[in-house]
């Protein structure tokens, strides 16, 4: 099976290629010489993300992963920042879809999205037929699926795989919360009320790989882990599994102050359910918090515990 994939050196484009046969991949990066370091694949195509590709690309692929974009979650939420977060899925997304049409190729599409599609909901259960939310991260998933979602005009499959927090020892979300966990010097964000839809990489990765072979999984797929937790709840195991205290609540307040808009993210509230996920069969192999947490921290390097310790 031939295999294309845009974001492969990010988090989960680093882990996911590294279960995938480097022969049969191609990967598209904005800097192959930086690629190669990190990700072993039998062709780089050098791409900005954004622009327009040669349908050549996509000739003979049978899959597409589609997981490039500007990270949401570093830095404040500037105009030109939103600009970027927005273009970069909308366009990009776009760019994929044109270029596959243009090739003629049929492939599946397992596009990239995020629970930011469901805003923020308090207490209702979101499973993928849920209705999108308000704001600035519901408008850009839905402008990203959209585009994604165009696919299926020229005869691909697609599937929306919309991600929760990440977690994993080697970046993303956890990585930077657990030296302040480490020092005891951290709590819940705000009321500690918020669900927070959390999911293990190896799971990210399960079911991006799920969405590829399963013929019967079309549009959107919530990656969540099936036990849903607070913030509160999270905080109390992610203290457990480091052995140490976590009683420095961040007042929401303090949060806005210090990330601007952005701490609408961190203080959301999302009950997401991967209803789809368990109709289907799914297997999570990381289904229970306690154990996917301390999972990641035993796979954490020594030297980086060491210091933070």
């Amino acid at each position: 099976m031939r295999i294309a994939i845009t974001g492969a050196t990010g988090l989960i484009g680093r882990r996911l290629a590294r279960d995938l046969d480097p022969k049969d991949l191609t990967v598209l990066t904005r800097d192959a010489s930086v690629a190669r370091k990190s990700v072993a694949a039998g062709r780089y195509v050098t791409w900005d993300g954004v622009s327009d590709l040669e349908p050549s690309v996509f000739e003979g692929v049978d899959v597409v992963y589609h997981l490039a974009g500007e990270p949401v979650a570093s830095g404040r939420w500037t105009a030109a920042k939103k600009v970027r977060i927005l273009e970069s899925r909308e366009l990009g997304t776009r760019a994929v879809v044109d270029a596959m049409a243009r090739s003629g190729s049929k492939a599946t599409l397992v596009s990239a999205s995020a629970v930011g599609f469901y805003g923020s909901r308090g207490d209702e259960r979101l499973t993928e037929e849920s209705a999108p939310g308000e704001g600035f991260l519901p408008e850009v998933c839905r402008t990203w699926e959209t585009e994604a979602a165009k696919a299926a005009r020229h005869g691909s499959r697609v599937a929306m795989v919309r991600i929760g927090i990440v977690l994993a020892a080697e970046g993303g979300a956890l990585s930077k919360m657990l030296p302040l966990f480490r020092l005891g010097l951290a709590g819940r964000l705000g009321s500690g009320d918020q669900w927070m839809p959390w999911i293990h990489i190896d799971d990210v990765v399960g079911l991006l790989r799920r969405a590829a072979e399963d013929a019967t999984i079309e549009g959107a797929l919530n990656a969540a882990a099936p036990q849903v937790v607070t913030n509160a709840g999270f905080t109390r195991a992610l203290a457990s599994a480091l052995g140490r205290p976590a009683f420095l609540p961040a007042p929401s307040f303090a949060l806005r102050v210090a990330m601007g808009e952005l701490a609408e993210v961190v203080l959301a509230s999302q009950r997401v359910i991967p209803e789809k996920a368990l109709r289907v069969g799914y297997s999570f192999r990381h289904p229970d918090l306690g154990e996917a947490l301390a999972s990641i921290v035993d796979a954490e390097p020594l030297e980086r515990r060491e210091v933070a310790a």
